[in-house]
């Protein structure tokens, strides 16, 4: 397997939830400046209304999902909980993307940053943080979306995700969006 590109580039971007990684990559992708292509991952879960096949995810069974992972398909998977649906990057789509001269962009979490980076050691890493750890439990709970358990559960991984953020080569703290842009668009340009 080819997991060097001339022309290619793997960007892993990573961030606790609520900090505004995907509309932050969006903002940079829409920009048209780079070749960045978003990187679909391999899930368990079911289907959801309005989702495809190949474009939001790719949806495997829980035996075809753990056979790829046995045959080591997969640059980075995990577990949501024991039991719960399995997530993953597929390594073929990516190596292929790359060999296209794609800059192919991982958004995953800090757990498989670190194995993405056991296959590709020189890829762009970027941690997305917010201005302070307030401004980032105000988001949260601003979505209205959680219960205080799952806020609780969010808030403490954040904290968990944030103590890793020195381990990314870049860090960029989405406060004004379009200073964070900027600010990734120069990351990108110079990388």
């Amino acid at each position: 397997m080819n997991t060097s590109s001339p022309t290619g580039k793997l960007i892993v971007v990573s961030g606790p939830s609520g900090v505004g990684k995907g509309t932050l990559l969006r903002r940079v992708r829409e920009s048209g400046r780079f070749p960045l292509v978003m990187s679909v991952s391999a899930t368990t879960r079911a289907k959801r209304p309005g989702e495809e096949d190949g474009v939001d995810y790719y949806f495997l069974t829980r035996e075809d999902f753990l056979a790829r992972q046995s045959r080591g398909e997969f640059l980075e998977s995990f577990e949501v909980y024991p039991g719960g649906a399995l997530y993953g990057t597929l390594t073929e789509p990516v190596v292929r993307l790359l060999d296209e001269g794609k800059w192919v962009v991982l958004e995953i979490d800090v757990k498989g940053a670190r194995q993405v980076l056991r296959t590709f050691p020189d890829a762009v890493t970027v941690f997305v943080l917010p201005p302070s750890f307030d401004d980032l439990e105000k988001r949260l709970r601003g979505r209205g979306t959680e219960s205080e358990e799952s806020l609780a559960k969010r808030l403490a991984q954040a904290k968990s995700e944030l103590a890793s953020a020195d381990e990314y080569k870049y860090r960029v703290v989405n406060d004004r969006l379009d200073d964070a842009a900027a600010d990734l668009t120069a990351i990108l340009k110079n990388s």
